[in-house]
């Protein structure tokens, strides 16, 4: 199965890290299809394909290059810029998809659908740990903010992906340190280096979803960073809205809040098949009630809910 690495001509950020990436590995001639310009690693069986669109408008370009290619692809990640309002530099990875948001089934403004969730990729937290040992040997914690962000924006796509990314403006989109940092870090987790491939799900292991807190996830990240478990999605308390019941919604089965919850754990599980899923809770996001709602659903759905205290370390 292939690793597809998606660029978009459309995101300079995207440009530079593929270009970054294809330097310090070996790939083959370009190869023209209907739907973008594909190169082969000659070492592992990773494809990196551009394409003119924004990245989160190519709902399908999984199953579109599997068809154009003859091909079974089993991962996707995505080569991207990051923007924040307050332009914080930051180097950052996340899942992708759309929990909580209203109306479901409607387009978000981000690409995606509201509601819906893509599988993460199984590399998640080790891609998520070799950023951040590789940025502090290298000082660059120094000026960026490393970090993890919760699930959002689109594209639709069927299999796991992650978002890999530099922020926040266009002179850290450019940084070749940052840049170079990504493509040491892709080049261990794929074997473009010739070792083999990290990271990859081998059916048995502990597998993190994190409900609440902020976008960039902090309570969550320490847990990913030092915890010995894989990672799922991370919802941020905005897509936890418990103030959207069922009368708004007309549906008597569930609350928008566990429907999400519920997507999100189902995605996970999708991703690591085999794996024991469990959930951490960003506690003081919670008020009380609301942490009481969260426990009893779970346990309704025989899902543990696990303290970072008792999460085993690395």
């Amino acid at each position: 199965m292939t690793t597809l690495i998606l660029c978009s001509e459309s995101d300079e950020a995207s440009v530079n890290l593929r270009n970054s990436l294809m330097r310090v590995s070996s790939w083959g001639a370009e190869e023209f299809f209907p739907h973008g310009l594909l190169v082969r690693n000659l070492v592992s069986d990773v494809h990196i394909l551009s394409i003119e669109k924004i990245h989160v408008q190519a709902d399908s370009i999984d199953a579109i290059h599997e068809r154009e290619v003859d091909c079974g692809i089993d991962e996707v990640l995505v080569l991207s810029r990051h923007v924040s309002s307050t332009d914080t530099p930051a180097i950052t990875l996340h899942a992708i998809g759309l929990p909580g948001a209203y109306p479901p089934g409607e387009p978000g403004k981000s690409g995606g659908i509201n509601g819906k969730m893509v599988p993460p990729s199984p590399r998640f937290a080790f891609l998520y740990r070799e950023m951040v040992k590789e940025a502090r040997q290298n000082r660059l914690d120094e000026y960026f903010d490393l970090t993890l962000e919760a699930t959002h924006h689109g594209p639709v796509l069927k299999t796991p992906t992650l978002y890999i990314e530099i922020g926040s403006t266009q002179s850290d989109w450019r940084r070749e340190d940052a840049l170079d940092l990504w493509a040491r870090v892709l080049c261990r987790a794929l074997g473009l280096d010739g070792e083999a491939p990290r990271g990859e799900w081998k059916g048995k292991g502990d597998v993190m979803v994190g409900l609440g807190g902020g976008h960039y996830a902090p309570r969550h990240k320490v847990v990913a960073e030092n915890g010995k478990i894989w990672l799922g999605h991370i919802l941020a308390g905005y897509a936890l809205d418990f103030k959207l019941n069922n009368q708004i919604t007309g549906d008597e089965s569930a609350a928008p809040w566990q429907e999400a919850i519920i997507s999100a754990i189902e995605s996970t599980k999708h991703a690591f098949p085999g794996g024991d899923v469990f959930v951490h809770l960003d506690r003081k996001s919670f008020k009380g009630w609301q942490r009481d709602e969260i426990k009893k659903f779970l346990a309704e759905n025989d899902v543990l809910i696990r303290r970072g205290k008792d999460i085993p370390k690395e």
